[in-house]
């Protein structure tokens, strides 16, 4: 039997709130996590190349974090954890693996795209969560954000994977050439949101087509996703 705060003989811990707070709202925190490496990526990002020693492996140990919370949190839904697990494992070793030889085309196209899958299935989790009954609970709610930002993460893997295969798929006010991961971010974010307010743009088949997909997503999550919860919300304010 779980008892509230007051009912406890000792008063926990700080552990203890945090590791109860993260089995209550795990969506919080794997929307925390995905703002930090957002926020973080402008000073780990230089004008000569994609990303210092350092700041790569910062990335890195950024992005195996939100894989961890990323798991938990698919654990909180109905979505399967092993499949989960199975995806984000190759996916981690793939991304460290990309540290220690990235000049392989090969390896970073694969690590790009098992991170792409990873967050679009955890995306999809998410949602199964967020429709698997009619109330609307708090983390729901910061399940709408996590869902958002992880599609935004998973197009722009997909984006990287895509000028890795193509190269200078993207263009920007310096010409054609090879998007950073900060630009195909913002680029993704943009996109996804229908906003149009990016300075990035497809110019190759292959990536003008995947951009057409994030966009349709991008409209039928807010038609489908947005809508509903904002319906329930109302109707149980009603009631």
């Amino acid at each position: 039997m779980t008892l509230m705060w007051e009912e406890l003989q000792e008063p926990p811990s700080t552990w203890g709130r945090w590791k109860a707070t993260l089995r209550k709202q795990p969506s919080a925190f794997l929307l925390v996590a995905q703002i930090t490496v957002i926020l973080l990526l402008p000073f780990l990002q230089t004008s000569g190349e994609q990303y210092k020693g350092v700041g790569r492996a910062v990335i890195s140990l950024l992005s195996l974090a939100a894989v961890i919370i990323a798991v938990f949190t698919v654990r909180s839904t109905p979505a399967l954890t092993w499949l989960s697990v199975g995806l984000g494992v190759p996916a981690t070793v793939l991304e460290v693996w990309s540290l220690f030889e990235p000049a392989n085309s090969g390896i970073l196209v694969a690590a790009h795209l098992a991170l792409a899958i990873f967050y679009l299935y955890t995306a999809y989790a998410l949602i199964s969560y967020m429709f698997e009954d009619y109330w609307v609970t708090k983390d729901e709610l910061f399940a709408v954000g996590a869902c958002f930002t992880v599609l935004v993460f998973a197009f722009a893997y997909l984006f990287l994977a895509i000028q890795e295969v193509w190269p200078h798929s993207f263009t920007s006010y310096e010409g054609p050439g090879q998007r950073s991961f900060l630009e195909l971010l913002y680029f993704s974010g943009a996109n996804l949101t229908s906003v149009g307010l990016s300075d990035v743009g497809p110019i190759k088949p292959q990536a003008r087509a995947l951009v057409t997909v994030e966009q349709l997503g991008g409209v039928l999550y807010v038609a489908m996703v947005i809508s509903r919860l904002v319906a329930l919300t109302v109707m149980r304010a009603r009631q």
